[in-house]
């Protein structure tokens, strides 16, 4: 890769230029790690009842997303801040998750054993946690102020364009290819999700050496300066202290969102755990995972997967003006509103159809920590939500989404309280991160698409 013409000397001035080439290869690894995202959200609540889980047992199964992301997210983020080697600085992390995160792939579609699956996807969440925490800090790293907005959208794109894929190759592997799409005795995942996962491994890997060969990192300008805080700093020890002293530090807007981040993924969560499920039992009448109607219908959860991230590619671009017209909190509160009422909408339809602010050098950590508004109540619905299904809902998947949207217009309402200065000087970064989250929060904007992001 040609190395972009550096400009000027100062600190922030002297972040090189990027064509719009080097910005496709600097966030060409999101897709890949994105790929795997869609294929786990899409497919484990199927592969865990395909290996015998019942549905009060799923949110248990699923303690690994939010786990891992509470502390893998801000320890990566803050050893990263304070990383060099010959690789740079973010990019050793992409390949390590990238390694293991291939390693847990091709592993995953071969479990015959429940706990082994579980166990499988702590291993690949941590990893493409350690993958995907530090990308977002490599766009502030090395882009200028004035790029960034593309840099996050370019990353947006790719965010859309591995979620659509990896939503729909199964439906494309079993209709397309004619590849066998139901399970045994002996093969108790179907071969469409197996491909599908052999296909994540190959193209997670494959795109994080493409950004890792095509976009170097630069030293820090002080490498003297940058060596002391690496000693004083880095580590894993040194990162929870480092993390816990930065939540008693966290700007008071990103403070002002924890509450509706709270409801927002409560409602995210229960449609991750239970909507391809849902679908295939409540609409399209599996009675086990083992018929054809089962199979049918999680391909089709993976179709609305896949719609719902083509919208939210085009959406990401309407949105930010339509945040600037009218607020961030309005449009906001919107989306959320009518994310819930699609998934409320749900018990019908089976018959109607059958960086700115932030400190440059620990843009790692925030970044992390940012987070912890999404996996704290994931990790409250996989540690309570088991006894509800078990006892309240009785088995009923498909009220545990409807659930879900009930948390969502509950975050809409949340989201309304909240000042519009409250939001208006969020970095650069945090809007980022926000509009990735509204997107996200759109939910169904269509009929059946829902929600995911990550």
């Amino acid at each position: 890769m040609s190395i972009p013409q550096q400009s000027n000397i100062s600190e922030e001035v002297s972040k090189l230029k990027f064509s719009l080439w080097q910005l496709w290869n600097m966030n060409f690894g999101f897709l890949g790690i994105q790929f795997a995202w869609g294929l786990q959200m899409a497919n484990m609540s199927a592969i865990f009842e395909y290996l015998g889980a019942d549905a009060d047992r799923l949110p248990i199964l699923w303690l690994a997303a939010p786990l891992t992301g509470l502390f893998v997210q801000p320890i990566i983020g803050n050893l990263s801040d304070y990383t060099w080697t010959f690789l740079g600085r973010r990019r050793p992390y992409f390949l390590v998750g990238a390694i293991l995160a291939c390693i847990a792939l091709f592993a995953m579609p071969n479990c015959s054993n429940l706990w082994i699956a579980a166990g499988l996807l702590w291993i690949l969440d941590t990893s493409a946690n350690v993958s995907m925490v530090p990308f977002r800090a490599f766009v502030g790293d090395l882009l200028p102020k004035e790029q960034r907005t593309q840099g996050f959208a370019m990353q947006s794109i790719m965010l859309g364009l591995g979620a659509v894929s990896a939503s729909v190759l199964p439906w494309i592997l079993s209709h397309v290819f004619r590849v066998d799409n139901t399970s045994n005795a002996l093969h108790k995942i179907p071969l469409t999700i197996e491909v599908s996962f052999y296909a994540g491994a190959i193209l997670f890997l494959s795109t994080v050496l493409w950004t890792i060969v095509t976009t170097p990192e630069y030293p820090p300008q002080n490498l003297a300066k940058f060596e002391q805080l690496q000693a004083t700093r880095g580590g894993v020890i040194s990162s929870l202290r480092e993390t816990w002293q930065t939540l008693r530090q966290i700007p008071v807007k990103m403070q002002q969102l924890a509450k509706v981040q709270f409801f927002t993924w409560l409602g995210i969560f229960c449609f991750l755990l239970y909507f391809p499920p849902a679908v295939a039992r409540n609409i399209f009448g599996a009675t086990s995972q083992d018929s054809v109607l089962y199979s049918e219908g999680i391909e089709w959860a993976g179709i609305c997967f896949a719609l719902y991230n083509a919208v939210c590619i085009g959406a990401s671009f309407l949105l930010p003006r339509l945040a600037k017209r009218f607020g961030r909190p309005k449009i906001h509160a919107i989306c959320l509103f009518c994310g819930g009422i699609s998934l409320i909408s749900l018990l019908f339809i089976p018959y109607a159809m059958l960086s700115n602010s932030l400190p440059a050098q620990r843009r790692g950590i925030y970044q992390g920590i940012f987070n912890f508004f999404i996996v704290l109540p994931e990790i409250a619905a996989s540690l309570g939500f088991g006894w509800v299904m078990q006892y309240i809902l009785h088995e009923n998947r498909l009220l545990a989404v409807v659930i879900g949207g009930v948390f969502l217009i509950i975050a809409a309402g949340l989201t309304l309280l909240i000042q519009p200065t409250s939001i208006s000087n969020l970095s650069n970064e945090i809007e980022t991160l926000e509009t990735d989250e509204t997107i996200a929060s759109t939910l169904a904007k269509t009929t059946l698409v829902n929600e995911q992001e990550l």
